[in-house]
């Protein structure tokens, strides 16, 4: 524990700044406060809008969202689905909920996700049922090369989107791309419910079913009638109209998430060894969480940036650790992006890799502290 008595610098907290307290005010005096009610319609509404798919369902979190769609994709007991292995375990659990094999894949070096190098070496030694790609940090995988490599193979793309709500690839807005995509509500994200996500398609018939499971398969008689196992997986109006007062901040939200990268970017620019996760051309990012990368010349490690933020009473965070690495997962398959016995592009960023504080709350004054404390370990 450190003893400076500087107010903590957060890696990324909840920006409550909205019309939260009106909007959940209003819910629980409405009397609508569970898993029904205007503010979860709603925010469905608001997704489906921005994002510009057909239907939405809003979820108790990402990772139930996943689950969801990997029903939806008929995943069963002991298929193939494929996930990227640079990524939070929420993206991979939800497979091995159905008892399904992952099959990890590594990512490629420029925007940290899935490698359509490695992905078409997978597709020559698998046959997934599923297909599991993240937008990591905020930023767009490369879903032109990746679905292209999914066409004609009779595989659902599940678009991970949890940490992209905002961004786009080629005008596109992440979390539309595939058969289904699911964002995050987490308190962590850009955009929170308190918890929560939401999940995402074009295809109405299949989100009502969805919806269905997740309301723990109620079939609609007077009784309460179960023909196949439901889950407790519905927003609450409460939590949705924390969610709606946060939406309506999201553009705003993005613009502060970009200036904290900015600032970082400029002022590292003189530092041969660290550079920022960089944003591709043919992409827009929300800046979740501002990521840099030093180089193997460094002398400076990821962890000695993370210790130095601490002694400052600022929160830092190493890149996720990759998947396949993970005890959980070691024993399941990994295609690396290396044609190679060289490990992987994502051991590499989780290596050399860390996050950066990027909360909207902080001010100029407090990153300017961030900035000068890396600058000196240099």
């Amino acid at each position: 524990m450190n003893n400076n008595n500087t107010s903590r610098i957060y890696l990324a907290r909840p920006d409550i700044r909205g019309q939260e307290r009106v909007y959940a005010t209003n819910a629980l005096e409405s009397g609508w406060v569970t898993t029904l009610g205007p503010y979860v319609e709603k925010l469905e509404k608001m997704l489906a809008d921005y994002v510009g798919v057909e239907s939405t369902c809003a979820t108790t979190s990402g990772t139930s969202a996943i689950h969801l769609a990997l029903k939806l994709a008929g995943v069963k007991q002991g298929d193939i689905v494929f996930c990227q292995s640079l990524t939070f375990c929420a993206s991979a659990n939800p497979i091995m909920y159905e008892k399904a094999k992952p099959v990890f894949i590594d990512s490629e070096p420029g925007s940290y996700n899935m490698s359509p190098r490695a992905l078409k070496k997978a597709l020559e030694l698998y046959s997934p049922k599923a297909v599991i790609i993240v937008d990591l940090y905020g930023q767009s995988a490369d879903m032109d090369q990746l679905l292209e490599l999914c066409a004609g193979h009779n595989i659902t793309v599940i678009e991970d989107a949890a940490e992209a709500l905002g961004s786009t690839y080629k005008g596109k807005r992440c979390g539309s791309f595939g058969a289904y995509g699911i964002v995050s509500f987490n308190g962590n994200k850009i955009i929170t419910c308190s918890g929560g996500g939401m999940l995402l398609s074009n295809n109405k018939e299949r989100v009502n079913k969805a919806r269905f499971w997740a309301t723990q398969s109620r079939e609609p008689v007077l009784h309460y009638e179960h023909k196949e196992v439901g889950y407790n997986y519905r927003l609450s109006n409460v939590s949705a109209a924390i969610g709606c007062a946060q939406f309506e901040k999201l553009e705003e939200r993005i613009a502060s998430k970009k200036h904290i990268y900015d600032r970082y970017e400029a002022a590292f620019a003189g530092l041969p060894h660290l550079k920022m996760l960089p944003v591709m051309d043919d992409r827009t990012s929300n800046y979740w969480l501002s990521c840099v990368k030093l180089s193997p010349e460094s002398k400076v490690q990821p962890n000695d940036i993370i210790e130095a933020l601490e002694k400052n009473n600022i929160e830092a965070r190493p890149i996720w650790k990759p998947m396949h690495l993970q005890p959980l997962f070691e024993d399941f398959p990994f295609v690396s992006h290396y044609s190679t016995e060289r490990a992987s592009v994502s051991q590499e960023i989780f290596d050399t890799g860390l996050c950066l504080p990027s909360d909207t709350n902080m001010s100029d004054e407090d990153q300017d502290r961030i900035i000068s404390i890396i600058k000196e370990l240099f």
